[in-house]
């Protein structure tokens, strides 16, 4: 790619930008970077990463073959305003704006685009994110595999349609919230059974990695796997049993059905201000 345009420079562009040129998929002298008004934070990435970093939009956007829009969602309907006189019809359109349609960008770009929708996590800080990719008619395959290939910098990505976006965001996007309150929970559990806050971090952590690496690579499922560590009348199934009680598998799974409603009532809220 001769030019990336990256419009935002928070958490999530710095994480692909990172994965990007660490990745030698792009060079950093062909990142153009800009944000809303931080100009220390351009300067931070101008100087980390080597990319370039302006707030002129037409030296930004002249000759990008590609934009990533990485800014906030309630900040979209203003940035995709701004920058629209100079989006060529060709340029790909790429969106990590949770609960921001395709529709609506085009809308507010007021031309048909090339546009994908991503929802990684945050755990493509460190390179581990699950990244689910979502294109119009518009996009070309040469387009679909460079976006995979961005994605896959930062993790993996795989293609799915826009209307499982929502739950992907309810499962993968606010996935790993889930795993830290976990984490907390059994942080708790470990100061009031007598153990070192340190040591018991590190025991915590072995232990979800171990647990995430076993279900990689195993054919097993995760019930079955759970079984094989629960011996009858051993201390595994005494754990599990007050798990049960206390409703958590079921409490867990409200709470993916609530975050995908609630990624559904904030597309449909957006949608409905770019349409009025």
């Amino acid at each position: 790619m001769k030019k990336l345009a990256v419009v935002g420079a928070g958490s999530m562009a710095e994480a692909l930008i990172s994965g990007i040129i660490e990745s030698r998929l792009i060079t950093g002298d062909n990142i153009w970077v800009t944000n809303k008004g931080n100009e220390e934070k351009l300067q931070f990435m101008q100087k980390t990463y080597g990319v370039q970093a302006t707030y002129n939009l037409e030296e930004i956007f002249k000759g990008a073959e590609a934009v990533i829009l990485a800014i906030k969602p309630k900040d979209a309907a203003d940035a995709i305003t701004l920058i629209k006189p100079y989006l060529k019809t060709d340029v790909l359109i790429i969106s990590v704006l949770a609960g921001v349609s395709i529709e609506s960008i085009e809308l507010l770009a007021e031309r048909k685009l090339p546009v994908v929708r991503a929802m990684p996590n945050t755990s493509a800080a460190v390179g581990k994110s699950a990244s689910a990719l979502s294109v119009n008619e518009r996009v070309t395959t040469k387009q679909m595999e460079l976006v995979k290939e961005i994605f896959e910098t930062v993790g993996m990505a795989a293609f799915v349609e826009e209307k499982q976006l929502d739950a992907v965001t309810g499962l993968s996007g606010s996935g790993p919230a889930y795993i830290y309150y976990l984490a907390e929970a059994m942080e708790k559990s470990a100061e009031e059974i007598g153990l070192e806050k340190e040591m018991a971090k590190e025991f915590i952590i072995q232990t979800l990695i171990g647990a995430a690496e076993m279900l990689a690579k195993s054919a097993k499922e995760p019930q079955q796997l759970r079984k094989e560590v629960t011996s009858p009348g051993g201390t595994t199934e005494a754990g599990v049993k007050v798990l049960e009680e206390n409703g958590v598998q079921k409490a867990f799974i409200e709470c993916i059905k609530q975050a995908t409603a609630q990624s559904k009532r904030l597309g449909h809220s957006f949608s409905s201000t770019v349409k009025t």
